[in-house]
């Protein structure tokens, strides 16, 4: 399964389609504005909020959170001891981790879990400019959750960069 996702859509109050590989509309990301913090939702096409992403408030290193229903889902934030700048884990809260690595910031990257690729991010596959897709390449993966991740990862990413 394969999502599309535009580059720099995530602002606040800015509202997006995320559309499968066949230009049919899949979830809405709706940017909400008038927050102390970052907040994006990403809904179903009924409206229905599947997850929210958030940057956390106080922390020692930058870090957003996944959560479903106001309930915590997943944690991100950079590999501590990495010697990859570009190295995320993400801790899910039935304690799970999830590691990401590759180019995050040319849109290069792989999520995996205990050495399984569960989806893959990248702009090689595409010609539309400032567009990535997010490739689910397993079955059981859950795509809105990686979606969040792939979201998560490129903000963290460029926060750490001056990019923001």
């Amino acid at each position: 399964m394969k999502f599309l996702v535009r580059d720099r859509i995530f602002g606040i109050g800015d509202d997006y389609w995320i559309e499968d590989d066949h230009g049919h509309r899949a979830f809405l990301v709706d940017g909400k504005a008038l927050r102390l913090r970052e907040t994006f939702e990403l809904k179903d096409l009924d409206g229905r909020v599947l997850v929210t992403i958030r940057k956390k408030m106080l922390s020692l290193r930058d870090t957003m959170t996944i959560e479903r229903d106001d309930q915590p889902l997943a944690t991100v934030k950079r590999k501590r001891l990495s010697l990859l700048r570009n190295h995320y884990r993400v801790e899910l809260v039935d304690g799970t981790e999830l590691d990401v690595s590759g180019k995050i910031l040319d849109r290069e990257f792989a999520i995996e879990y205990d050495g399984e690729l569960l989806a893959e991010i990248s702009r090689r596959w595409l010609t539309v400019r400032d567009t990535y897709a997010v490739n689910i390449v397993h079955e059981d993966a859950e795509p809105p959750l990686l979606i969040a991740v792939a979201v998560c990862v490129i903000r963290l990413a460029e926060r750490e960069h001056g990019e923001d």
